[in-house]
């Protein structure tokens, strides 16, 4: 049976102390050892941020990409064995700035993977630049009169596009946390878990105690995550309110078919066992096809 310790890889985080990111780590090393997955066929893909260090810290396949491609990493590794676990990880100026083109298109195509954002509504890496999901109003370095755009939605976005399992964590509540990542693995589809993550060095604002005072459990209400209207109104709850109540917890799941597997070159086995041709052989059909 595998042990949460054995995800662990030995090596130090190199986060701020108290830094949100601990607590999602801790989380997914729980989640994969609940769910017994086996480090040899799990892969974690990530981009560039404080959150992408995250392969370094767990004792599985890992790939640091570039910033803002984690996604692409993680369904290129689907597609070319869909039975591995492939989790991608980034941060909300990775995902939701950079990466932005790459999250519409995943979550459209419903390829089988976990996306879990690390979500701390600034650019911590970079000492504290406003990112896309900062409150408006908020200053930053890069904003000393306060941010003047609407905060990106990353929720609604991924219901619109399509992704089929949507829920929002908080890095301070563990086993909540633990089993959204849960479920999220579980799933048969494109799955986002948007987690709030304090950044305990560069965000005074969305602090450990700004979110206990507001977040709340879908699960302890009488909501149901598959209605995707409801869905959608209950994502804009928190602007809404100003911020008053912010849920978090499941908002939406649906079944429908994942991409890698309506693949018809992926109908008789997967595409690492497929057998390599030699490059003169690939290049002479290639000529022939297009002359």
């Amino acid at each position: 049976m595998m042990t949460v310790m054995m995800f662990d890889s030995g090596r130090k985080p190199q986060w701020c102390p108290g830094c949100g990111n601990f607590g999602i780590l801790q989380a997914v090393k729980m989640a994969m050892s609940n769910l017994g997955l086996k480090r040899e066929n799990t892969v974690v893909a990530s981009g560039i941020g404080c959150s992408s260090k995250i392969p370094h810290y767990i004792s599985t396949y890992g790939y640091e990409g570039i910033h803002g491609r984690p996604l692409p990493l993680a369904s290129a590794i689907k597609i070319a064995n869909r039975r591995l676990t492939v989790f991608a990880m980034g941060g909300d100026g990775d995902g939701y700035g950079e990466g932005v083109q790459h999250f519409t298109h995943a979550c459209r195509r419903n390829y089988d993977i976990t996306y879990i954002v690390h979500n701390n509504e600034i650019y911590g890496l970079t000492t504290g630049q406003a990112s896309p999901t900062t409150l408006r109003g908020t200053k930053t370095k890069s904003t000393p009169f306060g941010v003047l755009e609407t905060p990106y939605n990353p929720l609604a976005n991924a219901l619109i596009n399509g992704a089929t399992y949507i829920a929002r964590g908080f890095a301070g509540d563990l086993p909540h946390l633990t089993k959204l990542i849960e479920g999220a693995v579980k799933h048969k589809g494109f799955a986002l878990v948007d987690v709030f993550q304090p950044c305990v060095s560069f965000n005074k604002v969305n602090t450990y105690q700004w979110f206990r005072e507001r977040v709340y459990k879908l699960e302890d209400t009488d909501y149901t995550p598959n209605d995707r209207d409801r869905a959608l109104d209950k994502m804009y709850e928190d602007a809404k309110t100003e911020y008053k109540k912010v849920p978090i917890g499941l908002f939406y799941k649906e079944d429908r078919p994942q991409y890698e597997n309506e693949l018809p070159q992926l109908k008789d086995a997967e595409l690492v066992d497929k057998p390599i041709k030699p490059k003169k052989e690939v290049m002479a059909e290639l000529i022939k096809e297009f002359r």
